[in-house]
């Protein structure tokens, strides 16, 4: 069984003088790349600049020195900006620290139940589709600032087909001049990576876009013009709590945890394979869960592990979660240093990382793969996931994406599922035939095939039985499971049976079937004489039944 033991205690064992100075320059660096994006990833959350920068100081720290993974960093990322905007728009920053309090205790009891292996049963489909649609929420959401509109309504923006009606209504208010400047760094954020890997493309944009916009006196919004920039410490503070406040972010709380919980067990693979080690998934959850409820206390929004800072690291020489304790002593040391100076970084160049941010999140060459590839079932998945979460939020898509995929899942078990008799043919005119036991005299068999549930059930009750039989074999050796629908559909089976003098008998019950079975009492009811190891037991055991 898995150790719930954090990663960092059993790396310290070995821990050299030549790793720690590996994983200092890689926290550093990871810091210089997780600036900018934990401001641009708090905008567009809804939420002031410096809070992005706080949840990363903390939950970044926590989730390092608790966590199950060597490498991971984790912080502020684009998956939840949607669904947090949301929730400080329908209930403020108290429901969002109430609705990430909740999500951090649910991440904590599902680490010590030991979930962090269910989590590979949410389909492959559900997680694509609503992580394409979140990057598409991020590039309606940065479209204003992008352009520089000047959209003025009487309620809040918050679902993203509003926004994009927004855009199209206030068109007219276009700023050539914001738009020259989110071109620039939009330019910049795609081609310097070409040609220059150390420095992030992300801090030479916000450099050049802040040189255009005061060098030039242009007319744009910057951070500064819309938002009080504070450099002061993350500081402890409780919410006002409230049963109606809680019963409101509930759902959103436990999506939090399962986002949270999805895309930091991800980050764990991808970083394995990076570093040829393996995480804990569980004490991994349970790190989350505190990282959140710390970022919670001290004025934070959700986190999670973001693949792309974590990969840095590990491009970086980081091999230890040291390196992410020092990216989180760096950001403070930044926050309390230049943290004024985010007032100068304008709007567009904000929007241009978020666009990059969107586009890298989309996946959409996975996304056309699966439409030509995957089965239909899947595609209607993938679609309905993907629709739902731009149309409507991820809380609904990702309710509706599971429930859609175990039903159809279920639809696909029943199909499988065959309650076939035995079909007897001349070998001489199909030489590809099986040949088959010879069966007694009124004993009909009947061989049934895959899981028996409760979208099958009804198949059982389909067996067909001649007016003199006296005996019915089932013959269940490719039965893996039951369910008490099954069992129940048995039953009648058995009933029916019992009314015309007709006796069952089992061939090759599994594991699984024989212990429901024997919890229900139908082994009593059918005898255990009649329970047969083998087909050939339970056609002598027919056979015998015959003679007088």
């Amino acid at each position: 069984m898995e150790k719930l033991k954090p990663k960092l205690f059993s790396v310290m064992k070995t821990y050299t003088k030549e790793q720690f100075v590996k994983d200092v320059v890689a926290g550093i660096i990871v810091a210089i790349i997780a600036l900018p994006l934990s401001i641009a990833l708090a905008l567009a959350s809804g939420v002031t600049p410096e809070k992005g920068i706080y949840t990363a100081i903390t939950a970044g720290f926590v989730i390092s020195f608790l966590g199950g993974s060597r490498v991971q960093i984790a912080g502020p990322t684009a998956a939840f900006a949607t669904i947090v905007a949301g929730i400080v728009a329908k209930n403020g920053m108290d429901g969002l620290i109430i609705a990430t309090l909740l999500a951090g205790a649910i991440l904590i009891v599902m680490g010590f139940l030991r979930l962090g292996n269910l989590i590979k049963f949410i389909p492959y489909t559900i997680t694509t589709g609503f992580t394409s649609g979140i990057a598409v929420t991020i590039l309606v959401g940065q479209i204003k600032d992008f352009l520089g509109l000047h959209i003025v309504t009487e309620e809040p923006l918050i679902e993203t087909m509003d926004k994009l009606k927004a855009v199209f209504t206030f068109i007219h208010t276009f700023n050539w001049e914001a738009a020259l400047v989110g071109a620039v760094c939009l330019a910049i954020l795609i081609f310097w990576p070409m040609f220059f890997k150390k420095i992030p493309p992300s801090l030479i944009a916000v450099l050049v876009g802040i040189a255009m916009v005061k060098g030039l006196r242009m007319n744009v919004n910057t951070i500064g013009d819309l938002y009080e920039i504070s450099n002061k410490l993350p500081a402890f503070s409780l919410p006002a709590f409230s049963l109606a406040t809680v019963k409101n972010v509930l759902p959103d709380a436990f999506t939090i945890a399962i986002l949270a919980a999805i895309e930091s067990l991800l980050s764990c693979v991808v970083a394995d394979s990076m570093v040829n080690s393996r995480h804990r998934s569980n004490m991994e959850l349970i790190a989350q869960g505190a990282g959140n409820i710390t970022s919670a206390l001290f004025g934070g929004i959700p986190a999670t592990g973001a693949i792309a800072r974590t990969a840095a690291n590990v491009k970086n020489g980081g091999r230890t979660p040291v390196a992410g304790m020092v990216h989180s002593v760096t950001l403070l040391l930044i926050l309390v240093v230049l943290m004024p100076y985010a007032a100068l970084i304008p709007m567009p160049a904000i929007a241009a990382i978020l666009f990059m941010v969107a586009y890298n999140m989309c996946e959409w060459r996975k996304f056309v793969h699966l439409c030509k590839t995957a089965p239909k079932s899947d595609i209607i998945v993938l679609v309905i996931t993907f629709i739902l979460t731009v149309v409507f939020d991820l809380v609904v898509a990702i309710e509706a994406g599971i429930l859609l995929a175990a039903i159809l899942f279920m639809k696909r078990m029943s199909e499988v599922t065959e309650v076939e008799g035995w079909k007897y043919v001349d070998e001489e005119d199909d030489p590809d035939s099986l040949s088959l036991r010879q069966v007694p005299a009124h004993t009909h068999v009947y061989e049934i095939s895959g899981p028996m549930f409760f979208a099958a059930a009804n198949k059982i009750l389909g067996i067909t039985l001649d007016e003199q039989d006296t005996c019915l074999i089932l013959r269940m050796r490719s039965v893996s499971a039951i369910d008490a629908t099954a069992m129940h559909s048995l039953e009648e089976l058995y009933e029916k049976c019992e009314k015309r003098n007709i006796r069952i008998i089992l061939s090759h019950v599994n594991e699984q079937p024989l212990h429901v079975m024997q919890k229900a009492g139908f082994d009593k009811k059918i005898g255990k004489e009649n329970m047969c190891v083998h087909i050939d037991d339970a056609l002598k055991r027919a056979e015998d039944l015959q003679r007088p």
